[in-house]
């Protein structure tokens, strides 16, 4: 996709707040404990090597990815502290996996089998590293039982082009005021790992909200994922341990301002209705960016004033109404401050009925990521 640098809307994503919400974590770790960034998905959204340089500075100790591509960008862009591979990688890629001396996660019996057979045909010292998933209730990826665990161990172990790295799992209500089921959860995971022959370099089972709120779980590493990019797991369920700074602002300017009279339509299917004379004015950003179709209803600010968006939102643009003729060029704010007043993405999540994982991650590579102060 095209990145639209010839149109004035863009991410603005602000590195100190990063750096210092990664420090913020990593003060308050046991010494004996390592924080890695999770920049999945591009960053959430923020840009996968600008965040990881960012989280470095911050104290960061390597880094978590959902993708093979993803672990190879953060290479080829010079980064060399150990990265993990969440997702599962179809083992035909195991000589990408070395070259670039990428973690993998080995979630099931058959994938360390099929992985045996292709590390056969290769030559050469390199090892693979491996991290064993434990399903411990989430339900995706994992192994499911005491015995599929000390099984996957004994395949790894028995091969000596394989090095045993890291276990872990994954909770699925650590952001939530119920307690019951992580606790289920973590339990679990004690359990397994109280039954293993030895311990790998790496055990963790603390995602950004385990840091937040449960900070005892079992483990010597951190996946700090939504909370140093300043967003708060749980919405606003639960209040963060420690202050976070939200990382990211979207902006863009109004290139058209005029006034319509009474019973003109706005957009698409004429959902919008001038009732008096009104000042419309129209920004240059629309579903294609990731500015939702149902963003209709909601504001945006203008002089720090919010102003609903009017008519259906566009693939390219949408309408908004304001109080009072403006200039063209004015700046508009969809997500940050203006003038005192503020949209956050938790706001934009609710109004969407979805979360702020959803929203930053939304966000298309047509809109262009300026990245300032930090580094």
């Amino acid at each position: 996709m095209v990145t639209g640098y010839h149109r004035p809307t863009k991410l603005i994503i602000d590195r100190q707040a990063i750096i210092d919400n990664v420090a913020g974590e990593v003060a308050k770790m046991p010494t004996d404990k390592e924080l890695f960034a999770v920049v999945k998905a591009n960053g959430y959204g923020h840009g996968a090597v600008e965040t990881a340089k960012s989280a470095l500075k911050g104290g960061a100790a390597g880094f978590c990815v959902a993708l093979l591509d993803e672990g190879i960008e953060l290479r080829e862009a010079g980064i060399t502290e150990p990265i993990l591979i969440l997702g599962v990688v179809e083992p035909i890629y195991i000589e990408l996996l070395l070259k670039y001396n990428l973690s993998v996660t080995a979630a099931t019996t058959a994938w360390l089998l099929e992985a045996c057979k292709c590390l056969k045909r290769l030559t050469g010292s390199q090892k693979l590293k491996i991290h064993i998933k434990i399903d411990t209730g989430m339900g995706r990826l994992g192994f499911t039982s005491l015995k599929e665990v000390l099984d996957a161990v004994q395949l790894i172990e028995n091969n000596e082009q394989i090095e045993w790295e890291g276990i872990f799992t994954h909770f699925s209500t650590a952001d939530e005021i119920d307690t019951l089921y992580f606790e289920q959860q973590l339990k679990m995971f004690q359990d397994i790992i109280s039954e293993l022959p030895r311990q790998p370099r790496y055990i963790h089972s603390e995602n950004s909200a385990a840091a937040l709120w449960h900070p005892k779980s079992t483990g010597n590493m951190i996946r700090f994922g939504i909370a140093m990019y300043g967003l708060n797991p749980s919405g606003r369920s639960l209040i963060e341990s420690y202050p976070l700074k939200s990382a990211l602002t979207l902006e863009t300017v109004l290139i058209q301002v005029k006034e319509l009279q009474p019973g003109a339509g706005i957009g698409y299917g004429n959902t919008y209705t001038v009732a008096e004379k009104e000042w419309i004015g129209t920004i240059p950003i629309g579903y294609a960016d990731g500015w939702l179709r149902k963003m209709q209803g909601f504001h945006v600010l203008v002089n720090g004033k919010k102003c609903e968006i009017v008519g259906r939102v566009c693939m390219d643009q949408c309408m908004i109404r304001l109080p009072e003729a403006v200039p063209e060029g004015t700046k508009v704010t969809l997500v940050g401050e203006n003038q005192g007043a503020e949209i956050t993405l938790q706001m934009v999540a609710e109004y969407l009925e979805t979360i702020h994982y959803e929203v930053a991650c939304t966000f298309s590579q047509r809109i262009p990521r300026e990245y300032i102060g930090g580094l």
